[in-house]
Formats: structure tokens, sequence, C-alpha cells
């Protein structure tokens, strides 16, 4: 198999497919394709060429099937690895876990605009009305999954997709000093975001991206 990727410092879209691959334990190969380009033109063609039908990434290609969109390769990655364990058996527990990573896949915006992930940055931000609504939600969704979880991740005792969708968003409170508990949290949604980057598959793609970024000198 072989995962079309942007860079590990930006790319919030290709660390969640990568994450759920690497829990499948598959080999697999990754494609580097660079963002940050004169113009989207170039990253787009970069994309097609390398098997990207969109133009964009992540896209995952596994044999003669090519699929594109973090959520789709998600949901492939699981079906296809059953034994990994992406989603939990019980139903309910699923479909609470594909309600929270849909809505990450299409909310969200403030947060996301305001706060991009670059896994380089700290420093202080001050969040306008709109993105303190989105935290706020988070706090709520989180603390919910968890308490009817048990945790320690968001469906419970093992690591899900869902907890692929948000841990991209653990890394944005770290760069931009958001406290959780300034926005409705006991201390458990904080815990379980500390939580998400302490996984040895975050960990891994953390180090690639800092490698990467001191290789190039961005």
């Amino acid at each position: 198999m072989e995962l079309l990727i942007g860079d590990k410092v930006w790319s919030t879209w290709s660390m969640r497919p990568w994450l759920a691959l690497k829990h499948t334990g598959a080999p697999f190969t990754e494609t580097l394709i660079r963002l940050r380009r004169e113009n989207s033109d170039e990253v787009r063609h970069a994309a097609q060429a390398a098997g990207s039908p969109t133009g964009l990434v992540p896209a995952l290609k596994d044999g003669a099937v090519t699929v594109w969109d973090s959520l789709a390769i998600c949901e492939y990655l699981a079906e296809r690895f059953p034994a990994a364990r992406l989603w939990p058996a019980d139903p309910a527990a699923r479909a609470l876990g594909r309600s929270a990573a849909a809505e990450m896949h299409s909310g969200f915006a403030s947060l996301r605009g305001e706060c991009p992930m670059d896994l380089t940055r700290r420093e202080h931000m001050t969040l306008t009305p709109a993105t303190e609504d989105n935290v706020r939600r988070l706090v709520a969704m989180w603390r919910d999954l968890l308490k009817r979880s048990g945790g320690p991740f968001l469906l419970g005792p093992d690591w899900s997709i869902a907890d692929a969708f948000y841990t991209p968003v653990a890394t944005r409170l770290r760069s931009y000093h958001i406290h959780l508990t300034d926005h409705g949290d006991d201390g458990s949604a904080g815990a379980y975001a500390a939580r998400l980057l302490e996984t040895p598959e975050y960990l891994e793609w953390e180090h690639g991206a800092l490698s990467d970024e001191r290789v190039t000198g961005r």
C-alpha cells in the first residue's frame, strides 16, 4: 500500500489516515506531496502525478484500488483490517464514534481556520467568540464520550478512528496554549488531549515532521 500525504508539520487531513494505517500494523510506503509551493496548481499536478484522482492529499493506493478523502480512507482500513479494531464492535459505540469523526470532518470551521495545525508553533492565542464556541462544543463532546465509554480513549479502552480525527485538534490546543478548563472542562478532556499526543503512532508522526523541518530549514 502507498499513502500520499502532505507535509507532516501542517497536514491534519494526512495525519488522520496515517495514524489509522499505522494502527493496522500493515506495511506501507508514504509519498510526500509538498503543500507550500508557489501556487496551488503545482500542488495539484504533483498529487495527480503521484496517483491522487482529485489532486488532493491524502490518497491511499492499495493495488488496483485508490481511495481518497481522509474519512473514506479510514473506513476502508477498518474494513480491510478488521483485526485492528479501528471501530469498536458495539454498534452504539461505533455510531457515536462515526458521528464524532464526521463532526470533525465537516465542522469546527472557526477553530480550524483560526488555529491551523503547525507542530512547530507555540504561542498564546486570543480566541474569537466563534472559536470559543467551537472549543466549548469540543469539551462537551469529549467529556460526554469519555463518560459513556469509561476511556481512556473516546470510545473505550481501544484507540479508534474517532481518536485519529481529534489528534490534530490536540496539537492545536498545545500550539496555541488553549486551556480547556477555561471552556467548561473538568480536567478529563484536557487529559484526553494529552493522551492523544503520547501514543507511539503520533510520536512517530511528530518525529518525522520535526526531522523534515530541520532538513528543509522551513
